[in-house]
């Protein structure tokens, strides 16, 4: 249930202590059947301010960014001072706890958004700022309810997948289940998330970062960049199990949305150097949806961009919240 908000605190400040909660509810899914489905959530900021739905990639979750009530850093935690002027809402995604082992569609998770939605008594959103997985969710949540939402904000995500990048996501969704077969889907997924990591970042940054001749170690040779990639798919492992890794990235696989059922003000970012989702593919995507605003952002960091460029996710975020409708 929803922390309750003190009326004495909304009537001197207009602002509300964040909360938690979750839901459950039978939630009808494209390639699954019915399912009953916990959604969990967390909202922060101004009470009065436009309610935006926040979502990111598939390791993201509900904590978007620190409060009073929930220090810790969140996952977008430098964009704190862009999103201070709007209502934040954000969601574990559907599958992430690694209980729910089925196909999931990204559609799914916007239908859930939706159910949330009804059971908070909210009628409308003024905006959904999605990126990567988060802006295929977006698309999803724009097309199935456009009387629901004010405003897209789309970062890194086109119609549908790259059929390059799904090739990449089936060989990590193999090493998840070698691991699982040898006894050990930790190590599957580490080396799963190892791989990843390669089509999230670019060829020139690896250039800039790991340059140090190979080191042999032992009768083996280690190059520069094989501690960094352990170590980044050793702590994802941590904390994601092999069901929740292969259901969030064939649910990346799954994403297919029509522009033309996009019918509201919409506005699609394309990082430069990212080959997982090309230019291409999302300025085709924004030429299809009526009076959409197309964005390039210049970046070393590839699929990345959205997490690494903060000043310039910054600035479009801040132009983006200013163009929302007033909370009704």
């Amino acid at each position: 249930m929803t922390v309750a908000i003190k009326r004495d605190v909304l009537e001197r400040t207009g602002e509300a202590p964040a909360s938690r909660g979750e839901e459950t509810f039978t939630l009808a899914m494209r390639h699954s059947g019915s399912r009953q489905v916990t959604l969990r959530y967390e909202i922060t900021g101004p009470v009065l301010a436009p309610i935006l739905i926040v979502g990111g990639g598939i390791s993201a979750g509900q904590h978007v960014i620190s409060s009073a009530e929930f220090a810790e850093a969140g996952w977008w935690e430098p964009q704190k001072a862009a999103l201070a002027a709007a209502r934040v809402l954000a969601i574990d995604w559907i599958g992430a706890d690694g209980a729910f082992d089925c196909p999931i569609d990204p559609a799914d998770q916007a239908v859930a958004i939706a159910t949330l939605l009804d059971r908070l008594g909210i009628a409308r959103v003024a905006g959904f700022a999605g990126a990567s997985y988060g802006a295929m969710v977006g698309l999803h949540f724009a097309a199935l309810y456009p009387e629901r939402l004010g405003a897209l904000l789309s970062v890194s995500a086109g119609a549908s997948a790259h059929p390059f990048s799904s090739a990449c996501r089936s060989l990590q969704r193999k090493a998840v289940a070698i691991g699982e077969q040898g006894g050990n889907p930790a190590a599957g997924v580490a080396l799963a998330r190892a791989l990843a990591m390669l089509t999230y970042r670019t060829a020139d940054e690896y250039r800039v970062r790991f340059d140090a001749a190979p080191t042999v170690d032992g009768d083996l040779v280690r190059v520069s960049a094989e501690d960094y990639l352990d170590a980044q798919g050793l702590r994802y492992a941590g904390r994601t199990t092999a069901a929740a890794y292969r259901r969030l990235s064939e649910s990346i696989d799954l994403h297919r949305v029509d522009p033309a059922t996009v019918r509201l003000p919409a506005t699609f970012v394309a990082v430069e150097s990212d080959w997982l989702v090309p230019i291409e593919d999302i300025h085709a995507l924004a030429d299809a949806v009526g009076g959409a605003r197309f964005v390039l952002m210049p970046s070393l960091y590839g699929h990345d961009g959205f997490l690494k460029e903060e000043a310039q996710m910054a600035a479009i975020l801040t132009d983006f919240i200013a163009t929302l409708e007033p909370a009704r």
